[in-house]
């Protein structure tokens, strides 16, 4: 039976990659200006006139896949004769994992023959996504899909997710910092150091002071926590902020080798709560924090 990949778009994967894979990408929604979009990475909307948006004001939300679609799509690929691997956006940020489930339950009733495994990353945005070509490129070396899946539930906790934002409001909106903090970060330039824990929640873990600053310090995670960098292939993600994106992978081609760099903007859904400036690392390294 042929294994089918599917994930979600707060994966971040850019679409080519997916495309040319068969690499099923769910959309989760936001609504905008007073309209839902799907995210389909940037087609509605562009990622450039979205965060100009944002920028200026706007302030999107977001919706989580709800089980009915996850059933019609796994009804569809299952008929066709799938085995099939959801590898879903973090349970801790997101109902989107506990919809697949219940979606997947519903089929199992009625079809116990049916073969869809959902796993919940514990990763966001292009993390999630680093974690699907790893899983995308073992399949294509031909492992089994129990072997794939054991892969990526043995792996997805060393898969090390680093970010740092520019606006410190956006992170208020979503509760990981206070007002107080918010207020006074912006006005002595205070940058947050954020990553992704064992339970996959987003969480503070340093502060720094200036954008140059909080980029570097992203790279001297990475070197400190990266196993096996020449072997392998990391990523990075941006909220519309390039210039500063494409410094951290300079920095990272100078003083690390690494067989690979995807390089992506962060998608709607998440950048409506990272925001934009937020410039993001993700690589395999040594295994997340419990905090």
């Amino acid at each position: 039976m042929k294994t089918l990949l599917i994930t979600d778009s707060c994966s971040d994967l850019p679409v080519k990659y997916a495309e040319d894979n068969n690499i099923v990408i769910m959309p989760l929604s936001y609504n905008f200006k007073g309209k839902s979009y799907q995210d389909d990475f940037g087609k509605s909307i562009s990622y450039k006139d979205f965060y100009s948006e944002v920028r200026n004001g706007e302030m999107p939300s977001t919706s989580q896949i709800n089980p009915s679609t996850f059933e019609e799509t796994f009804r569809k690929y299952v008929s066709q004769g799938y085995s099939l691997i959801y590898i879903a956006f973090s349970s801790a940020l997101s109902g989107t994992h506990n919809s697949a489930c219940i979606a997947r339950d519903t089929i199992l009733e009625e079809n116990p023959e049916a073969d869809i495994s959902v796993i919940d990353s514990k990763c966001a945005s292009l993390g999630l996504g680093l974690l699907v070509y790893n899983a995308c490129e073992r399949l294509k070396s031909g492992v089994s899909k129990e072997e794939l899946v054991n892969w990526v539930e043995n792996n997805k906790l060393k898969l090390n997710h680093w970010f740092t934002v520019d606006d410190l409001h956006h992170l208020k909106r979503g509760g990981r910092v206070s007002s107080t903090s918010a207020i006074l970060g912006t006005l002595l330039d205070i940058k947050p150091i954020l990553i992704v824990n064992k339970e996959g929640k987003l969480i503070p873990v340093a502060k720094v002071k200036g954008r140059k600053k909080s980029i570097k310090t992203l790279l001297e995670a990475l070197k400190e926590r990266i196993v096996d960098p020449e072997n392998q292939v990391i990523a990075i993600s941006h909220g519309d902020c390039e210039e500063d994106a494409r410094f951290l992978e300079r920095l990272i081609k100078e003083s690390i080798n690494v067989k690979d760099i995807i390089f992506n903007y962060i998608g709607p859904v998440i950048g409506s709560h990272s925001g934009p400036g937020t410039i993001t690392v993700f690589f395999f390294g040594k295994e997340r924090e419990e905090n």
